[in-house]
C-alpha cells in the first residue's frame, strides 16, 4: 500500500560548474536557465500542489481542467530540464558520436550517425514556438525515435522513454544566439553527453 507524501519538486544540483560548457553556453546563460528558468517550473509545480492539498482538505472547489493543464506543464518543464542537464558534457568531454549498443541502435534506424543528427537538428529547429527535440526509445517497438515536443507536453509519445533531448525554448539560447535557435542546436552537438545517453539506453535493454 502506498502512503500519501508531502514531498515537493527539488531543483537537481548539476553535474559540472556554470561555466564549464562554454564557449557553447556561456555561465551567464546556464546560469540563468538553471536557476531561474527551471527552478520557476519546480515552485510552479509545487504551488499548485499544495494549493490541491488545500482545497481537497477544506472542501473548496478545483478548476480541475485549468490546473490539471498548468500542473502538467510544469511538471513536464521540470522533468525535461533535468534530464537536459545530465545529457551535457564539459567542453571537450562532449560531443562526437554515441559509440556503444546507442550508435548501433541510431545506425539501424537512421542509416547513419549523420543522417540521425540532420533529421534531429531540423526536429530541434523547426519546433513550433517553444518546446523540445528529443531522442527517444520506443518500448514496444524497441526503436529509437526523435519526438518534437511543444511547450512541454505537447506531442508527448506515451511511455517513450528519453535518451537524449534539446531545450529550444528562447530562454535556453537568447544571451548568447539571441534569437539563432540554428546556431544553438549546432553547439549543442559539441556539448551532447552521449555517456549518458548510452547509459538510459542501457537500462532499458
Amino acid at each position: 500500500m502506498f502512503s500519501r507524501s508531502n514531498s515537493l519538486f527539488v531543483l537537481p544540483n548539476l553535474n559540472y560548474g556554470y561555466k564549464d560548457l562554454e564557449p557553447y553556453m556561456s555561465e551567464l546563460q546556464l546560469m540563468i536557465h538553471h536557476t531561474k528558468h527551471h527552478q520557476a517550473y519546480v515552485n510552479a509545480g509545487n504551488a499548485i500542489l499544495q494549493r490541491l492539498e488545500k482545497a481537497r482538505r477544506e472542501g473548496a472547489e478545483i478548476d480541475v481542467k485549468s490546473t490539471l493543464k498548468e500542473l502538467s506543464f510544469n511538471i513536464g518543464g521540470h522533468i525535461l530540464h533535468s534530464l537536459f542537464w545530465e545529457n551535457l558534457a564539459p567542453a571537450g568531454k562532449g560531443g562526437g558520436s554515441p559509440g556503444g549498443a546507442l550508435e548501433d541502435a541510431i545506425n539501424g534506424e537512421f542509416g547513419g550517425f549523420e543522417r540521425f543528427r540532420k533529421e534531429f537538428s531540423q526536429a530541434a529547429v523547426s519546433v513550433e514556438g517553444s518546446g523540445w527535440a528529443a531522442l527517444t526509445f520506443c518500448p514496444l517497438t524497441r526503436r529509437v525515435l526523435i519526438m518534437q515536443i511543444e511547450k512541454h507536453n505537447v506531442n508527448v509519445y506515451p511511455t517513450y522513454k528519453i535518451l537524449a533531448v534539446l531545450d529550444v525554448f528562447e530562454h535556453a539560447y537568447y544571451i548568447d544566439y539571441k534569437n539563432d535557435r540554428a546556431k544553438f542546436v549546432e553547439a549543442f552537438w559539441s556539448i551532447v553527453n552521449w555517456e549518458e545517453a548510452n547509459r538510459r539506453l542501457e537500462m532499458l535493454r
